[in-house]
């Protein structure tokens, strides 16, 4: 589906820029017409905005975007909006960015509120794309950052967890968390031979242990090995 709208400023980039403003996409994915070329004018008059007709084709991930946007609205942050981005998540999920104005209230606490609307997103595109028997996309809603920001924050946790088990040589239970943070603390130790993780709990009280292990004969002869 075409998805199209009329842009207007002083330049044709500030035209092209108001035209993605209005159907909440990225300017890199619109392709755009000069309807009009911007007047300078002389003394003040005479002068015209530039007009151009920007659109690009939409794919099934908009539905998700047109649903965060109906939300903000709702919500009364008419100055935050949500552009689907050119990004991938490592799985090959799309990317959703919402910016603007009072966007950064939207995150919550522990990115809960953003959580939220990432769920809600995907329950409405999900229920769109199977009535019509597609494929739907993983969406991942990101604002100002906060995602790449909250997993360095949880990878240093994971490491600074595991080191006070291999010193102490006790197990550590982390806060409860999303299944999003649990990911990460267990990717980021995956690797690491004295401890092993395991998630216990239910529903918001799940949550991550870290558990000494110790170092095997194996594991020993193969650290030599690498040193």
């Amino acid at each position: 589906m075409i998805k199209e709208t009329i842009g207007t400023g002083r330049t044709v980039e500030a035209a092209i820029a108001d035209g993605a403003a209005k159907l909440s996409v990225d300017s890199s994915r619109l392709q755009y017409e000069v309807l009009e070329a911007p007047k300078k004018g002389f003394l003040g008059f005479g002068e015209a905005p530039a007009k151009v007709r920007v659109f690009f084709e939409a794919g099934p991930e908009q539905t998700a975007v047109d649903y965060v946007n109906n939300i903000l609205d709702v919500m009364g942050f008419h100055g935050a909006r949500a552009d689907l981005t050119r990004e991938l998540t490592p799985e090959g999920g799309k990317i959703i960015k919402i910016s603007g104005e009072g966007s950064g209230s939207l995150i919550g606490h522990h990115g809960e509120t953003l959580d939220a609307l990432q769920y809600l997103s995907n329950l409405a595109l999900s229920n769109k794309l199977s009535s019509d028997g597609e494929e739907c996309p993983r969406i991942n809603l990101d604002i100002e950052g906060y995602r790449a920001r909250r997993e360095e924050t949880l990878r240093n946790l994971a490491r600074r967890t595991a080191e006070k088990v291999k010193k102490y040589r006790r197990n550590i239970a982390l806060d409860p968390m999303t299944p999003y943070e649990r990911r990460i603390i267990h990717s980021a130790l995956q690797n690491d031979r004295a401890v092993k993780t395991a998630s216990i709990g239910s529903d918001e009280n799940r949550r991550v242990v870290v558990h000494y292990v110790g170092f095997t004969r194996t594991a020993q002869a193969e650290n030599r090995e690498n040193q």
